[in-house]
């Protein structure tokens, strides 16, 4: 029986090409858009490449809009053996010296990157533990990493509610693993890299480059990592 894969915020970018790349895997993948019209096209271009992809209604931000989405998945599958949160927001006006941007524009931040990513992981965590060796990856940031930011690494990219919404990710996930110690089951959170997107137009790399972190973290086998931080197979700091 093939692997379920869930992946959110995958209609366009990263998620995307996350999508497909597991699809071309073996997996059965329910790609996750809050915009339906979006979402659908995005599944249906996928399933012309003859992927097992199908499009999943969810809001991340929405406890109503998780909640039938998990409904839907057990109802059809009854487990979720890979949980891949890729959504995410960097809201205009976080950018500048942190002291200066406004709460909402953190609150914003936070309400999709964080509490959105812990509404998705709670409410499907029951599905998750009903899998052999279920993995979960959480898409985090380099920008995340206080090492780098306390060496200077990213002194020209001062973006508060972003870069601290990514630290609790994180902090997040190594929480998560810790629940999934000493059992088949993996928690990790990944730097994609900078990718170009239509978030990131400067990016360096390919979003086919910028997918393969999430991939190889959601397809560990046994002997694989629980509670880390990577990018393209090397462990990032804290």
């Amino acid at each position: 029986m093939k692997k379920i894969a869930l992946i959110t915020g995958a209609n366009r970018g990263i998620g995307f090409e996350t999508a497909r790349q597991m699809a071309k895997l073996n997996y059965t993948v329910l790609l996750g858009a809050r915009d339906e019209k979006k979402g659908k096209e995005a599944a249906a271009k996928l399933v012309k490449e003859d992927l097992d992809v199908h499009f999943l209604h969810i809001e991340p931000t929405d406890p109503v809009s998780v909640a039938r989405a998990k409904k839907d998945v057990e109802a059809k599958y009854g487990v979720l053996d890979v949980l891949i949160n890729n959504a995410g927001v960097f809201m205009d006006g976080d950018m500048g010296p942190g002291a200066l941007v406004p709460t909402q524009v953190i609150r914003d931040t936070y309400e999709t990157n964080v509490f959105g990513l812990h509404e998705v992981t709670h409410t499907f965590w029951p599905l998750l533990n009903k899998s052999k060796a279920a993995r979960l990856v959480n898409v985090s940031s380099g920008l995340g990493s206080l090492t780098l930011h306390e060496s200077g690494t990213f002194a020209d990219m001062q973006v508060i509610g972003y870069n601290s919404s990514k630290a609790a990710v994180n902090m997040m996930t190594l929480h998560y693993a810790a629940q999934w110690k000493d059992t088949p089951h993996r928690a990790n959170t990944i730097h994609p890299g900078s990718v170009k997107t239509d978030m990131n137009k400067n990016g360096e790399l390919t979003v086919e480059e910028g997918a393969k972190t999430s991939v190889d973290l959601a397809t560990l086998d046994a002997n694989g990592p629980n509670g880390g931080f990577f990018h393209l197979g090397e462990k990032m700091p804290w």
